[in-house]
């Protein structure tokens, strides 16, 4: 039988389980959705799906580094204690290294067996919400290879090696000394950490962000009653601030809190041997942008006795 997309959709509506697992149900019974409810609840799916509403932004992020090659993952959960229990770890540092695997594409990674248990690691975080009890979610990834070159990576806050609130990976294209590159590699993984930049260099800026900058400046300028030819340059004046703060290349280095992190990156060519390109970064902080729920505790028990 043909299994449609409203008939996984109704099912999703349903259990609350995941769209690949509602499909794999109505094909393992032939499209009948009460029977498709029962597959589920009896592979603990189900149950995992009543977790799923509940707010998930703690959790960790991880990180894994091969050479030429490194990814970054968020694993969420819904408290600080499951991040530090053992299971959940294990389960991040198996997902980071199957990211790195993966290339960093989030579809990959979430068909890719996870090892020694006949699951998908889509299947797998089920499993896991299941075991440890609470919601829990793979939010995202990232990863880069240089060929020639290095990924270096940097945690901060770490809890276990490789895992932590922060994880950066930056990716250096270069034919200098992999050692050199390497120390450099981390002092910037470092600098992204502290620094937070959205942009490797001016051009690659969020063509919409700098717009809603640009606006905001001008408005700014124009409040002073100056000629719209002054308010013109004061505006570019106050956008290399702006790229100071946001471009990576143009803010000054945190490990020495002068240099210019071009400048940085220049020295760091002429050390290894070869010039180095800063092909790109990612920088994962944990639970960044998740609106958090507030618990009322007086609520919640009032209402167990209603």
């Amino acid at each position: 039988m043909s299994i449609t997309a409203s008939m996984v959709k109704e099912l999703r509506e349903k259990t609350g389980a995941g769209m690949m697992d509602c499909k794999k149900a109505l094909s393992e019974v032939e499209g009948d959705l009460e029977q498709a409810i029962d597959w589920l609840r009896k592979k603990g799916l189900a149950a995992a799906a009543k977790k799923a509403g509940r707010t998930a932004a703690e959790g960790l992020v991880g990180v894994a580094t091969q050479g030429n090659r490194g990814a970054v993952v968020e694993l969420n959960a819904e408290t600080d204690f499951v991040a530090r229990n053992e299971q959940f770890q294990q389960f991040v540092k198996t997902v980071t290294d199957l990211a790195l695997e993966a290339g960093g594409d989030m579809a990959s990674l979430e068909e890719a067996p996870y090892p020694g248990t006949g699951r998908t690691v889509a299947e797998e975080l089920t499993q896991q919400i299941a075991t440890i009890g609470e919601n829990m979610n793979l939010r995202r990834v990232a990863g880069f290879e240089v060929n020639p070159g290095v990924v270096s990576s940097y945690v901060h806050g770490q809890v276990a090696p490789g895992m932590g609130k922060i994880g950066v990976v930056v990716a250096l294209e270069s034919e200098g000394n992999a050692e050199s590159l390497s120390a450099f590699g981390k002092q910037l993984a470092m600098h992204i950490a502290a620094a937070n930049p959205q942009a490797v260099d001016i051009a690659d800026v969020d063509a919409s962000a700098l717009e809603r900058e640009r606006d905001v400046l001008a408005d700014q300028a124009r409040a002073s009653g100056k000629p719209e030819e002054i308010i013109a340059k004061m505006v570019e004046g106050r956008l290399r601030k702006y790229y100071e703060e946001v471009v990576l290349l143009e803010q000054t280095f945190v490990i020495d809190g002068e240099t210019k992190v071009r400048k940085a990156v220049e020295a760091a060519g002429k050390e290894a041997g070869g010039d180095v390109r800063v092909v790109g970064f990612a920088r994962f902080q944990l639970g960044e942008g998740i609106e958090k729920e507030e618990a009322d505790f007086a609520a919640e028990v009032a209402a167990t006795l209603s």
